[in-house]
């Protein structure tokens, strides 16, 4: 029985002694944080909750540190574990509101809305998480619409783009039959050329050579009327057969 009751002293004594621990290390903590100085803070808030993790002040101040200097996601995490694991609505309330709060700087609005409603069904008095679900909503409806006017601007680029390269298309196709057309005219115009070249040429007569030629011509038909009017032409007799 002495010794069952030696045990308990002196876990009760440890028990204390961590609990002074856990205070010394929470009231450094937050005179650090009131200082600015955060990352020190931070340091301070994981001695007062060690390994055993169970002071709510101890983890709750390790998150607005981590907040503070901007470690939004590990921030979120640590409001995470304390609201979903605290008995107290006031706390998980809290917890819930910080985390909303995480969530915004990170610019996840969807989730920040949805941490601040779940803040106010363990607190609907509170006005300051009320404002900013407000605010969350009304960013998370701009963004929704941002994204909307985004994937419109897409399409309509693609719809430009198939327009564009549909009149391409056709801007070549016209270009070929241009150049097709260009190319037949071409080939007519050289076999015409080669057809030319190909016929006789006329030879080149001087003016003197023509005068004689046509002088002979004359001379010839002259000639050839002569001899038809000394010349009397017999008509021809036609031999009739008798079949009677």
């Amino acid at each position: 029985m002495k010794q069952f009751i030696i045990v308990v002293l002196l876990l009760l004594q440890a028990s204390f002694l961590f609990a002074q621990q856990e205070k010394k290390y929470i009231k450094k903590g937050n005179d650090l944080y009131q200082q600015q100085n955060y990352k020190e803070a931070e340091a301070n808030y994981r001695q007062s909750v060690g390994k055993a993790a169970k002071t709510v002040e101890g983890n709750f101040n390790l998150g607005d540190a981590l907040y503070k200097q901007k470690k939004y996601d590990e921030a979120g995490a640590q409001f995470t574990k304390i609201a979903t694991e605290s008995k107290d609505k006031q706390v998980a309330a809290k917890a819930y509101h910080n985390l909303g709060n995480s969530f915004m700087e990170g610019k996840k609005y969807e989730e920040s809305v949805a941490a601040y409603k779940k803040s106010l069904l363990r607190n609907p008095q509170d006005d300051e998480t009320r404002y900013n679900l407000a605010y969350a909503q009304k960013m998370l409806k701009k963004q929704q619409d941002k994204d909307k006017q985004d994937k419109k601007n897409d399409k309509n680029k693609d719809k430009d783009k198939n327009k564009d390269k549909n009149k391409d298309d056709k801007n070549k196709d016209k270009d070929k039959k241009d150049q097709d057309k260009k190319d037949q005219d071409k080939n007519k115009q050289d076999q015409d050329k080669k057809d030319q070249q190909q016929q006789p040429q006329p030879n080149n007569v001087s003016k003197d050579d023509a005068e004689r030629m046509l002088e002979a011509l004359n001379n010839d038909e002259k000639q050839t009327q002569d001899k038809l009017k000394n010349k009397k032409l017999k008509g021809a007799k036609m031999k009739i057969s008798k079949d009677w």
